[in-house]
């Protein structure tokens, strides 16, 4: 970046600028930054043949705001560089692994890092890019992932549950330790800001019991059941309420009934029925009193509601049985690291129908086939080239290419 006074760039007039004045040709006066031929950068100093009265730019390449993505731009008089954000990287900041998103049949992409990604599969779909068919007859849950998503399945809306429901369900848990801690098993309500006269009917387990509440506008109401006997395989959840009154019984447990405060006797939900988690990248938008930590681990299966006495119970959705749509979601007691297989000692991890490998030092790709460059973040160790320098790898190591004002192997001196 440099100010000059009159100009030639490869023998070739700069006009940019110039202007006639009382006969006088004057060069251009400011700040040169990037010049490109054909889209080919050229470097202003290193290619010129001459020059006179070039100096650099007093104006900081900070203040022009290069980087993007919410980098953080520092400079001196003579260097400059883009902090990148996580999940970014490049120069400018200008590169996110889910740009130019490998993943299939609408999944979710996640940048595992900034050179690969995760596909978070969508319901009925399996695999490294989620493009293998899955047959679900009985939904299993991997709780919250790695990256802060939920495995759930969203069905439509369960009509005509004002005053009276019933559900039926069983589960089984994946994980005895973490999945009795702080686990949504379903929800419905109004999402809203979280405000306590949010309406809301949500099932869940803490601290190893079966967590029972609902808002109907004018206070929660919990019941809580005894702790599960963990020698069961399959447990059995029956629960239900008609106006304020509720009631939970779980196993062979005594039934517990509970009562709302308040004075209102209508439950008013408008979002979908979520089985297993939530859609949301965090719960925090779920009502107030509703909330759970993290998402179901396990299988979840036999999901029956009715909305009357006189009515036979039914399965969720529409048509009946069908969510509208889910994530990481996979059939109970199948592993889909089964089908994968990670190399160079590379590591499956599964939730649920999403996969991937975990890959070892100095390894990357899908499957751990790549190896890390020498220049690339990952490396390890890193290499020394200092801020603002481009590394360059060569068959045997790496050079620094310099900045302007820079010299050294690593571009450390000035």
């Amino acid at each position: 970046q440099m100010t000059f006074g009159s100009v030639f760039l490869g023998n070739v007039p700069l006009h940019e600028g110039v202007h006639r004045c009382a006969g006088q040709i004057y060069g251009y006066k400011g700040c040169v930054r990037d010049f490109q031929v054909n889209n080919k950068e050229l470097f202003i100093i290193d290619k010129a043949l001459g020059g006179r009265n070039v100096e650099n730019c007093n104006v900081p390449i900070c203040d022009y705001h290069p980087c993007h993505n919410g980098g953080t731009c520092t400079s001196d008089a003579e260097n400059w560089f883009c902090e990148c954000p996580k999940l970014y990287s490049g120069k400018l900041c200008q590169f996110a692994t889910c740009d130019e998103n490998p993943c299939g049949n609408g999944a979710t992409c996640f940048p595992k890092s900034k050179r690969d990604a995760v596909c978070l599969c969508p319901y009925g779909r399996s695999g490294i890019l989620c493009s293998d068919a899955l047959n679900i007859t009985q939904p299993s849950f991997s709780g919250t992932d790695v990256f802060g998503y939920t495995s759930f399945l969203a069905y439509s809306t369960i009509p005509d549950i004002t005053f009276y429901y019933e559900f039926r369900l069983k589960f089984q848990l994946a994980n005895h330790h973490s999945s009795l801690q702080d686990n949504l098993i379903f929800f419905t309500g109004q999402k809203g800001q979280g405000l306590d006269g949010d309406d809301f009917l949500v099932l869940g387990l803490h601290n190893g019991r079966v967590v029972y509440s609902y808002n109907l506008g004018s206070g929660t109401a919990t019941v809580v059941s005894k702790p599960l006997d963990l020698t069961l395989n399959i447990h059995v959840i029956h629960l239900g309420r008609y106006l304020q009154n509720g009631w939970l019984k779980v196993d062979d447990q005594k039934n517990k009934t509970v009562s709302s405060p308040g004075k209102l006797v209508g439950l008013n939900v408008f979002s979908q029925f979520y089985l297993g988690g939530y859609h949301e990248y965090t719960p925090e938008l779920l009502p107030k009193g509703s909330r759970f930590k993290n998402g179901f681990q396990g299988c979840i299966f036999d999901v029956q509601i009715r909305t009357s006495m006189n009515q036979e119970f039914k399965s969720p959705g529409t048509p009946e049985g069908h969510p509208n749509s889910g994530r990481s979601v996979g059939q109970c007691k199948d592993s889909p690291c089964s089908l994968i297989k990670c190399r160079n000692g590379g590591k499956c991890v599964e939730g649920g129908s999403t996969v991937y490998c975990e890959c070892p030092i100095g390894w990357k790709g899908a499957f751990c086939t790549e190896t890390v460059s020498v220049c690339e973040p990952e490396h390890h160790p890193p290499h020394l080239c200092k801020r603002g320098s481009t590394c360059v790898p060569l068959p045997n190591g790496y050079t620094c290419h310099c900045p302007l004002g820079t010299t050294g192997t690593y571009c450390e001196q000035g």
